[in-house]
């Protein structure tokens, strides 16, 4: 199993589309009978390459249609620093996404709110209370031309 073959791959395909898809349906669909195919699935959960399952929940019927990113900029970037960052950006639950970025500046943030009141909470409230900020840049999203869970299949 070290590498993914085209039915391992239909078989991902598949789950990341449906989750919850019986086994007899999915068996179908890969033209495999149901041990084969749950066999398959034990072995890719085995060897960490589905890592799990999740319910996926719409940000926009949960009010959320305010998308900022932000740039962050620390004035200190030494390992406990960094950590320190890492840690307390973990406890937003409005900051969706994080990336430490090689660049201009030190890391990047995905925020989502209700409005632009929201945001101006979080910002002032939580973003702006995290260890070692030096300076932020916030850009908001007029519209989501592109958003979707990654997939390779």
């Amino acid at each position: 199993m070290e590498e993914l073959d085209a039915t391992n791959r239909k078989i991902l395909h598949e789950l990341v589309a449906n989750a919850r898809i019986p086994i007899t349906e999915l068996a179908r669909k890969v033209g495999l009978s149901k041990t084969p195919v749950a066999l398959r699935i034990k072995q890719m959960e085995e060897m960490g390459l589905i890592t799990g399952y999740r319910a996926i929940l719409s940000p926009v019927r949960l009010g959320l249609t305010h998308v900022t990113y932000v740039e962050v900029r620390l004035s200190d970037t030494r390992q406990k620093a960094l950590e320190q960052f890492n840690a307390a950006v973990r406890a937003i639950a409005e900051v969706e996404e994080c990336y430490m970025i090689a660049g201009g500046f030190d890391y990047l943030l995905k925020v989502r709110s209700h409005d632009m009141a929201d945001y101006r909470r979080i910002m002032a409230e939580r973003i702006s209370a995290l260890p070692n900020i030096h300076a932020t840049t916030s850009y908001v999203s007029m519209e989501a031309v592109v958003e979707q869970n990654w997939t390779p299949i």
